[in-house]
């Protein structure tokens, strides 16, 4: 305890430049800890949005025949999600029963019929776009509150209907359940996100915390040798040095607690890209706050300890400023096994081996990659070394040899200053592949877009305006033969089409010798063919009239083939599919199960204004959009906006970290290059050296950092199931930022030489 009391006294009472340091300090762990925070309230935030959506799913209690119990009496409803862009936007349809239930978090009572609750942006967009009106039939009857929205965008509508009016509904007798089956982001996405940070935010911000714990570290380690050189014991030199740092720590670890609550008010309301959510979901839990307060201290104190235990052990030759010590060899060790797991799922993916979706490969590719960064921390000082002897050894250069003496002697000293920016390009190139498998996964690249709508329950009338809606140049509908359900042998069924030839021209890229009236059978070369379709088999399809009379038609596959190209996927048929005239169906009558599908252009105006028009015809029109999944999209999204978030912390924290350290190493430098001034150098000379002192070794870093970032990329890609291995395409921008990297910390070199000469800097020496 009287060391700890003699830290803050000397910290306190030993000058104006010591508070400024220890304001410094603080300062930057308030940054940290800020960024710290952000990070670690992501799974908070979407583990609140899950749960609002957990207590507004509707429910049934069961009997042990799983069985609604009270399903006549019950009110029924209907879920349908659309796409709204690249935003889903919810519809509950809600029929009345005669057993009244507790409406959802978010509602005062149950829309009536011809009632409905929209959510606050649901409203914005009906009054900006009054044409989506037609998907929200009724008057609107109030909002729904906070606690029945995931986040604050959520476009979500409580629509009130009768029972005639709701077909496909189902009973529901309560609303909250223990999980959600929509989560904001799914649990395996949820690791890619934590994959990324970890290399992105978390490791950086390790570094980061380290250089504010060693600001001045040399005249903290001569102030520490002279205490020990009085007769302070090991310990209490650990101590008084402790006493420092974590106070530092602490204070910043309370600022920036403070800071990000600030920050949490303020993004929230503004909101990011497709993320948004409520003040109070950002709030901080209880154990994250003390993992920050614990933290960041802790880890002061271990940079702490590390920096004074020289000072402790051999104080002489720090008061002597004696040659340190070369770093071991041993730091070479984590990038050793973090490479080997790269270099192998590297090699997998070359021979056409790679690993699909593994456990293994889930817990491999980020260990690999946080070995490889911290690899990358500890082996840089040796690389430098080794690079700085051979180079003073070859080269005639004075100011050359003079700044690769200076590394030999003080490997670490220039990598301090570029540790955080050669991190900072590692990190780049993770990213870089989690934003490639995530528009692997989200590209559209069809021309068109196609819309399935059930005709179970959907009149003639409705059929016609459905395939009428403006933006629709095309419709066909898709039905299969029919076949005994109670029979135990296994079904042969014939897939079938019922469209005339400019119909089939906007489902088949290019088909040749269609004759109206005619059946023919649909032929793919490059297509796996049916093999119920053999010509001259005879299939019954069911049909019904209006009346719902139920008539057979047998149909024979025809020895007529279309022959058709689909080497994109773009065709809506199958090789072996039967093209059925429409109008070789009875007289009024038509399929009794079947799917009406519509094709559009795929741009997102039109999908919109088609969804639109569908919505007019029947508001709880059951459609479904093949390769548009909106929920996926929307969790895309999200990703992209943490990712984008996490990049930007990280070049804060990359950037921070290099003006820390530069300006502590300018401070520190100044006696060697006041006494070399003094021995005649001129100023081009030291800064020549200066600037070489920091780009050479920083140039040899960040070459090593793109390649083992391209390496650890490849080796996720390898691993994400997508077509994209090796990225080529991202090399020159990863090359480019290494290039922007050496400029600005060649520029940052320049100030350590000043014109003035000061030799009161090593009067002590």
């Amino acid at each position: 305890m009287r060391e700890l009391l003699l830290g803050l006294r000397l910290l306190l009472g030993s000058g104006r430049r010591n508070r400024v340091r220890f304001l410094l300090m603080a300062g930057g762990s308030a940054v940290g800890v800020c960024c710290l925070a952000m990070v670690l309230a992501i799974p908070g935030i979407l583990a609140a949005q899950d749960g609002r959506k957990a207590a507004r799913e509707a429910d049934c209690r069961l009997d042990r025949h799983r069985v609604c119990i009270g399903a006549d009496k019950a009110p029924l409803e209907l879920d349908l999600t659309d796409p709204y862009g690249s935003r889903p936007m919810t519809r509950i349809f809600h029929a009345p029963g005669s057993a009244a239930i507790d409406p959802p978090p978010g509602l005062v009572d149950l829309p009536s019929p011809g009632e409905v609750y929209v959510s606050p942006e649901l409203r914005e967009v009906l009054r900006k776009e009054p044409g989506l009106a037609q998907l929200v039939p009724g008057r609107e009857r109030g909002l729904i509150g906070t606690q029945g929205l995931a986040h604050p965008d959520e476009l979500y509508a409580y629509i009130g209907v009768s029972r005639g009016q709701l077909k496909g509904g189902h009973p529901v007798t309560s609303y909250g359940r223990p999980y959600t089956y929509d989560e904001t982001v799914e649990p395996s996405t949820l690791g890619i996100v934590r994959y990324t940070l970890a290399a992105v935010v978390l490791l950086p911000l390790v570094v980061y915390l380290s250089v504010c714990a060693r600001l001045s570290a040399a005249a903290r380690a001569r102030r520490l040798a002279a205490l020990r050189l009085v007769g302070l014991s090991k310990k209490g030199v650990q101590r008084v040095n402790a006493a420092e740092t974590v106070a530092a720590a602490l204070l910043g670890a309370a600022l920036g607690l403070g800071i990000y609550a600030m920050a949490n008010q303020l993004i929230s309301r503004v909101g990011l890209p497709g993320f948004r959510w409520y003040p109070s979901d950002g709030a901080l839990s209880l154990p994250t706050v003390l993992a920050c307060l614990t933290g960041c201290p802790l880890l002061a104190w271990f940079a702490g300890a590390a920096g004074a235990r020289k000072a402790a052990a051999n104080p002489l030759s720090v008061r002597r400023s004696a040659m340190a010590k070369p770093p071991a060899k041993w730091c070479l060790m984590p990038l050793l096994p973090g490479l080997g797991i790269v270099a192998g799922y590297c090699v997998a993916g070359a021979t056409g081996h790679e690993p699909r979706d593994t456990a293994l490969s889930s817990i491999l590719i980020p260990v690999a990659a946080v070995l490889v960064g911290v690899g990358l921390v500890l082996s840089l000082p040796v690389l430098s070394r080794i690079l700085a002897r051979t180079m003073a050894r070859t080269s005639r250069s004075l100011p050359l040899s003079l700044a690769m003496r200076r590394n030999e002697v003080e490997p670490g000293g220039a990598l301090r200053v570029a540790t955080g920016l050669v991190l900072l390009v590692y990190a780049a190139s993770l990213a870089q592949g989690v934003l490639i498998e995530l528009d692997q996964v989200s590209k559209n690249d069809s021309p068109v877009q196609s819309y399935t709508l059930p005709l179970s329950d959907v009149s003639v009338e409705k059929q016609r305006a459905f395939e009428a809606v403006p933006g629709v140049k095309g419709h066909f509908v898709q039905l299969n033969s029919w076949w005994d359900h109670r029979s135990d042998d296994w079904p042969n069924i014939l897939h079938a089409v019922i469209a005339d030839c400019s119909q089939l021209r906007t489902m088949v890229p290019s088909v040749r010798g269609c004759v109206d009236g005619r059946s023919a059978r649909l032929v793919s070369d490059g297509r796996i063919y049916d093999e119920s379709s053999t010509p001259g088999a005879v299939f019954p399809f069911l049909l019904r009239n209006d009346g719902r009379h139920k008539r057979y038609m047998k149909v024979q596959v025809p020895e007529m083939a279309l022959k058709y190209q689909d080497k994109r996927g773009e065709a809506f048929v199958d090789s072996g599919d039967v093209l059925i005239p429409p109008a070789t169906l009875p007289g009024g009558f038509r399929p009794a199960v079947a799917t009406l599908v519509l094709v559009s252009n795929s741009d997102p105006d039109t999908v919109r204004s088609v969804l639109d028009g569908i919505g007019g015809v029947d508001p709880t029109a059951e459609v479904e959009t093949p390769g548009l999944v909106v929920t996926a999209l929307q969790q895309i999204t999200v990703v992209r906006t943490i990712l984008a978030m996490g990049m930007v912390l990280g070049l804060i924290i990359g950037v921070a970290a290099y003006l820390v350290a530069a300006t502590d190493r300018a401070v520190e430098r100044r006696p060697q290059v006041t006494a070399l001034s003094l021995l005649g150098a001129r100023p081009r000379t030291l800064r020549t050296v200066q600037v070489a002192q920091v780009v050479l070794p920083l140039t040899v870093g960040l070459m090593l950092a793109v390649v083992t970032g391209k390496a650890a990329e490849s080796s996720y890609l390898v691993t994400g199931g997508g077509e994209t291995f090796w990225d080529g395409d991202g090399l020159p921008l990863l090359l480019g930022a290494a290039l922007g990297v050496v400029v600005v910390a060649a520029l940052g070199s320049l100030p350590l030489v000043g014109r003035r000469i000061d030799p009161e800097l090593i009067r002590r020496d």
